[in-house]
């Protein structure tokens, strides 16, 4: 099987759809077959030589996932005031996912198979349930400028997951330097920043949770790197918000979030935030990411925690006046500078 990672792999190869002679392009990634069933016989058609993918399509992609999901932070607090937290996320996934791989499918992209479907519930669960609806759980007491600043930590954890996979290798001097800043940075930050809401402390379970959550989504896009997917990343993202939110719905129904909230209680700046996060923080940012992983490193796709914390505070501070003090500041540039030093290129050569 081909490494998703090599560089010279095109993710999405023009493919007309048989019937409705439609250009896949973006929206329908399927390889090239080697022949075409003509009857009882096949006719051999020409390889083509894969090309890199787009550049355009990839500054496209980091833009989506640096600027739209800085966002989300303040939409998913909005979402929240009325909606109960796993509910909401379980939903939003739940409907971006199944309205994607219905289009998908409905212009011609192959089934996928059940060890993809397996894969797709494994990521699902570590990426959007432990690692995204958690969040959304904890924004509940937690200010949205503060989950933003811990989950820039992403680098971090992602640099540990890649040393401890088989195969990982070890970190260097200047890499282990930058963990230990960023996490002083946020150990900082989370210490200033018990109490958020109730100035009693009782923020602490919500803030290790984020915590959790960065290491669950670091180990599913690390792990999860050459696990069997399917060719097309759109419908890799689909089938993985799918699972994702299906568990999520799970953990509401045990938490019996749906059992005592009034759906006429939904205010309507939560239905737009929710809208905007199926539509921009689901359909465009995570499915830019998913394609990311596949074209790009991690340790590149992680650098959209430089951005993603910025937009979040001064949103957060426009929007709902969160408070933003100078003690989250400083750990945060504690943190960031962290994480410029992990994402230093690595020139050490590659083991055979």
């Amino acid at each position: 099987m081909a490494d998703p990672f090599n560089d010279d792999i095109n993710p999405f190869p023009i493919v007309r759809n048989p019937a409705r002679n439609l250009p896949a392009g973006f929206f329908i990634a399927l390889p090239l077959a080697d022949s075409v069933p003509t009857g009882t016989h096949t006719m051999p058609i020409p390889t083509r030589t894969p090309i890199p993918p787009s550049r355009s399509l990839i500054l496209a992609a980091f833009a989506a996932v640096y600027l739209i999901w800085g966002s989300t932070y303040l939409a998913i607090r909005i979402s929240i005031e009325t909606m109960p937290p796993f509910l909401m996320a379980g939903l939003r996934f739940v409907i971006a996912g199944g309205l994607l791989y219905g289009f998908l499918r409905w212009n011609g992209v192959a089934a996928p198979t059940r060890r993809q479907w397996g894969t797709a519930t494994v990521l699902g669960f570590l990426l959007l349930t432990a690692g995204n609806s958690v969040i959304v759980w904890a924004e509940q007491r937690v200010s949205s400028s503060v989950a933003a600043l811990i989950v820039c930590t992403q680098p971090v954890w992602f640099a540990l997951s890649d040393w401890i996979r088989p195969g990982g290798r070890r970190p260097r001097a200047i890499t282990g330097l930058g963990i230990a800043i960023g996490l002083a940075g946020v150990v900082w930050l989370v210490a200033g920043a018990t109490g958020v809401h109730s100035g009693d402390g009782r923020d602490t379970p919500q803030l290790l949770a984020v915590l959790g959550a960065c290491v669950c989504w670091s180990a599913g896009s690390v792990f999860g790197r050459k696990w069997d997917k399917p060719t097309s990343p759109l419908l890799g993202a689909a089938m993985q918000m799918l699972c994702g939110g299906t568990t999520s719905l799970v953990v509401a129904a045990i938490r019996g979030e749906g059992s005592d909230w009034n759906w006429g209680a939904l205010s309507q700046r939560s239905v737009l935030a929710f809208g905007y996060l199926v539509v921009f923080g689901s359909w465009i940012a995570y499915s830019a990411y998913v394609y990311l992983l596949q074209v790009t490193t991690p340790a590149r796709v992680s650098t959209y925690a430089y951005v993603n914390p910025v937009i979040a505070v001064l949103l957060g501070s426009l929007v709902l006046n969160e408070s933003v003090t100078g003690r989250m500041l400083i750990a945060g540039a504690v943190t960031i500078g962290g994480i410029v030093l992990l994402t230093l290129p690595d020139r050490r050569p590659r083991d055979a």
